[in-house]
């Protein structure tokens, strides 16, 4: 704390009462004396025989020196004519440049000064002609320092210098403040006798005040100066008292002194505020909830409370956080309000409108529609109730997943589309015997692209020791994208197919026609059609311009052969006689589920020329051909 010299009306002079008017104050400077230089004694009496001793060797008030005196004249007394420059001209001087310094606050300072019984006074001594201005000047000299960054200064001014210096300190750096300013707007009275908090009960001789100040303080986001900022306006107080036996005043410290609401276990942070979407739209603008869809409703409701950072602009807030910066509900208070805006997805209308057609066909029906280019979701629609089983469905994928256990047979060297594979109507692994659906066979010469489009599930179970240690499972993965996270644009990452790696054995023979515990979404599967179509896996995306993670190309020949064997389905397999144009590839999927009626019934295709790959999925319904893959053929004879 710096000393500083008292003001004018409170005098600090050793050995006499500081707060007791000097009685040579009023003492006109026109009747000084002339001073001896070396008097240790500002009062003494002036002694003329002192006048002599030590006379200076010049004039020092011309700069010049005597002239040589002739010799044998005797010395001649040099009779000093100082002018007496007494203490107390230096003291006002002192104090009218310290006042004027320290901004114009009346006569406010700072003061060491003897007390009444010889004591130093140490202390904030106002000048104010009641306890309500003596509490509004030092509530000012602590908000003029606490803006200009003198967090020390600002601190000393309270009864707790250390706790609030903490305070001040975690106050600049959780808001990143840039300024502050602040000024009383009122003070009152305490007339109750209970102390608060660290300040003495209210007596006479040590009045209460409980100060209102306002205070404007310019935060950030962060510490960045490129950061977004805004000025935090808002009302706080203060309560100063004085001192006991002592003119000095002191503000009670208390952390809602800074702030409302802050206590020792808390601290301010200014947050960003993330926008929100007014509304969620398809490509054209219309809303995703006019089409009346769970899964559609609930992405609309997901994207609006959590919309993408790049939507709108972000806002600005201030908020309580406890230690661990968990923040304390209802504290936030926004200063820059974010800037809403709508936001668009992929969702095509044409084709959401075709999709909710066609899953009306059967209840317990979803549907997916991807762009095989670009990897967008063109349409999500389900007739399941408030079920989204377009996108959260998991379950065996049957004779679709035979599209992955082909690519990975064919890349690995093991068979192409035209090798002859027998597909015996029974196979045993590790003592469990696998049955073809129907009891259907087929010859030694058969070429595997005439098995999969009859979709002859022990023309692929045969090779699980060809597809052991994980080789399935990482053709899934690298070609695929699948067996991972994707993040579709709503804030969150889900595995929307599984492949176990480590399966081996009967497990694994059963994943080869897409069963065991293989499990997959209409969305999966309509991106694996998709991957044939494109040649190249584009990770699906309901908003534009999402990020997405990327796979390995199919090798051209493998995409071809796939193409061929899936172009196969619908003219002499599964899916013949459907309907399906002249461009359309597909694969049907039938899976048995334990204790369900029916099994579960899959359809996957695509349109080269539509540039379109779609997937239906039937819970509890039937054969793949009977229930799904009719679904798709209304879908895409609309779109």
């Amino acid at each position: 704390m710096s000393t500083l010299t008292a003001p004018i009306g409170i005098r600090s002079v050793r050995g006499m009462d500081p707060w007791t008017p000097d009685p040579a104050e009023n003492r006109s400077w026109a009747d000084a004396e002339y001073e001896p230089e070396n008097s240790a004694d500002p009062d003494a009496e002036y002694s003329s025989a002192d006048e002599w001793q030590n006379p200076p060797s010049a004039d020092a008030g011309r700069g010049r020196q005597d002239a040589p005196r002739p010799a044998g004249d005797a010395p001649r007394p040099a009779r000093r004519h100082r002018a007496r420059t007494s203490w107390k001209f230096v003291t006002l001087v002192t104090t009218v440049a310290v006042v004027l310094l320290v901004g114009l606050i009346s006569s406010i300072v700072t003061v060491v000064a003897p007390g009444k019984k010889g004591h130093p006074v140490v202390g904030f001594v106002p000048t104010g002609a009641t306890p309500e201005e003596n509490g509004q000047q030092i509530a000012t000299a602590f908000l003029r320092a606490w803006g200009a960054g003198s967090i020390e200064l600002a601190a000393s001014y309270t009864d707790s210098p250390q706790a609030a210096e903490a305070a001040l300190a975690a106050y600049r750096e959780g808001l990143h403040l840039r300024t502050l300013s602040g000024s009383p707007t009122g003070a009152t009275r305490l007339t109750d006798r209970a102390p608060t908090d660290t300040a003495p009960p209210e007596t006479a001789s040590t009045p209460r005040v409980k100060i209102s100040v306002a205070v404007n303080a310019q935060v950030a986001a962060s510490a960045d100066t490129e950061a977004l900022s805004g000025t935090w306006s808002y009302h706080s107080s203060l309560v100063a008292y004085q001192k006991p036996d002592s003119p000095a005043w002191s503000i009670a410290w208390a952390p809602d002194g800074l702030a409302p609401n802050l206590t020792a276990t808390t601290h301010l942070a200014a947050v960003p505020v993330a926008p929100t979407a007014t509304s969620v739209v398809d490509a054209g603008g219309t809303s995703l909830t006019s089409y009346q869809d769970a899964g559609l409703n609930t992405i609309a409701g997901i994207l609006k409370a959590s919309p993408p950072q790049n939507l709108g602009k972000p806002g600005l807030a201030v908020e309580l956080q406890s230690a661990d910066g968990t923040p304390v509900k209802g504290s936030q208070a926004v200063i820059i309000p974010p800037v809403d805006a709508t936001l668009s997805t992929t969702i095509d209308a044409r084709a959401e409108q075709a999709a909710r057609s066609a899953v009306a066909e059967h209840p317990q029906s979803s549907m997916v529609a991807i762009r095989p280019s670009t990897g967008q979701i063109l349409a999500i629609a389900n007739n399941a109730g408030f079920n989204n089983f377009a996108l959260t469905a998991q379950v065996a994928p049957g004779s679709t997943a035979k599209i992955i256990s082909a690519a990975a047979l064919i890349s690995h060297g093991v068979l192409t589309a035209s090798t002859p594979v027998e597909c015996p109507a029974v196979y045993t692994v590790q003592g469990i015997s696998y049955h073809n659906d129907k009891g259907e066979s087929e010859p030694a010469s058969t070429p595997f692209s005439y098995d999969f489009a009859q979709s002859c599930n022990n023309a692929f179970s045969q090779w699980w020791q060809q597809e052991s240690d994980g080789r399935l499972a990482s053709v899934a993965k690298e070609y695929f994208g699948l067996n991972q996270p994707w993040d579709i644009g709503l804030g969150e990452a889900a595995t929307y197919y599984n492949q176990p790696a480590g399966a081996s054995g009967s497990e694994l023979a059963q994943n080869l026609f897409g069963q065991g515990h293989i499990t997959a979404s209409p969305l999966a599967m309509a991106s694996v059609a998709a991957t044939v179509a494109n040649g190249t896996f584009k990770q699906p995306i309901l908003l534009p311009g999402a990020p997405q993670i990327a796979a390995k190309p199919l090798p051209a020949d493998v995409d071809a052969q796939l193409k061929t064997m899936m172009r196969a389905v619908v003219t002499q397999g599964t899916a013949a006689g459907l309907g399906f144009g002249p461009t359309v590839h597909a694969k049907t999927g039938t899976a048995d589920v334990d204790n369900q009626g029916q099994p579960n019934s899959w359809f996957v295709a695509f349109d080269s020329a539509k540039d379109v790959a779609v997937a239906c999925l039937v819970l509890d319904a039937g054969y793949g051909d009977e229930f799904a893959a009719p679904e798709v053929q209304h879908f895409l004879s609309r779109y």
